[in-house]
């Protein structure tokens, strides 16, 4: 018989007091319970933990996130991003080197990356680099610094400076919001300067978001939308707007 649920959450926190976050599988095989089953625990307490893209820590999320939770958008039009990601990946070329943003849209660009593909992987979020890692033949540039809870990333001066050592080939960039007269924009303020290092670094930038995001404003604007040279979208883009977007210099990218 599995324990209880008080008990298997008094044994996640000592678990998380001495590791920090635990991978939701691993905290599932430590309790002798289904994944589901944890998840189902955490949703439940309350802010206690927080489930953060199959990582899970304590504590409520950092302050700054603007109540952008990853385990809250993760399932949201989880379809439309998988189109806009199989968009994306067309543009992946064997032996480049990708910047991919964080988020809950570009995990399904990462797991797209072909294995033995030679392409280095420039990341900054725990969700793409538990992919990209398990890839053979993927290299991959973990850049560090403090640990964001609201969207499991991280950020530093130093691996800003970083960042903008390397050249990339395509800037895959994720957004919260997409505004034709604003610009693009983001929930988490600390994301602003490793976008636009990224962007800046970038022979070809392009824009990975899910119809939904079109009209939304968000806090955080780093770019305008004429900043990029493509759009990888789900093909709930009306025509009228890919119109002009191709006006303005950026060329759509459906699937």
């Amino acid at each position: 018989m599995s324990m209880r649920r008080a008990d298997r959450l008094s044994r996640l926190q000592t678990a998380l007091e001495t590791g920090g976050y635990l991978r939701l599988k691993d905290a599932a095989q430590l309790l002798g319970v289904s994944e589901m089953t944890v998840r189902r625990d955490v949703a439940s307490c309350h802010g206690r933990f927080t489930y953060l893209g199959g990582y899970i820590a304590g504590g409520l999320e950092a302050p700054g996130g603007m109540g952008y939770i990853l385990d809250r958008e993760r399932d949201a039009h989880i379809e439309m991003k998988r189109a806009a990601c199989e968009a994306a990946a067309t543009l992946l070329k064997p032996g480049e080197t990708v910047f991919i943003d964080c988020g809950t849209t570009t995990p399904h660009l990462a797991s797209r990356i072909p294995p033995d593909s030679r392409i280095t992987v420039v990341c900054y979020a725990m969700n793409i680099a538990e992919i990209v890692c398990r890839k053979p033949g993927v290299r991959v540039v973990m850049l560090g610094g403090l640990y964001h809870a609201s969207s499991a990333s991280f950020s530093s001066p130093e691996s800003l400076e970083m960042l903008r050592g390397i050249g990339i080939n395509t800037a895959f960039i994720s957004a919260g919001g997409v505004h034709e007269a604003l610009g693009i924009s983001c929930s988490n303020f600390h994301e602003v300067e490793i976008k636009q290092a990224a962007i800046a670094n970038a022979l070809t930038k392009a824009l990975v978001i899910d119809s939904s995001k079109f009209d939304q404003v968000k806090p955080a604007f780093f770019a305008k939308l004429d900043g990029f040279d493509l759009l990888c979208c789900d093909r709930g883009i009306d025509a009228a707007r890919s119109e002009r977007l191709a006006e303005a210099g950026v060329r759509s990218v459906l699937a």
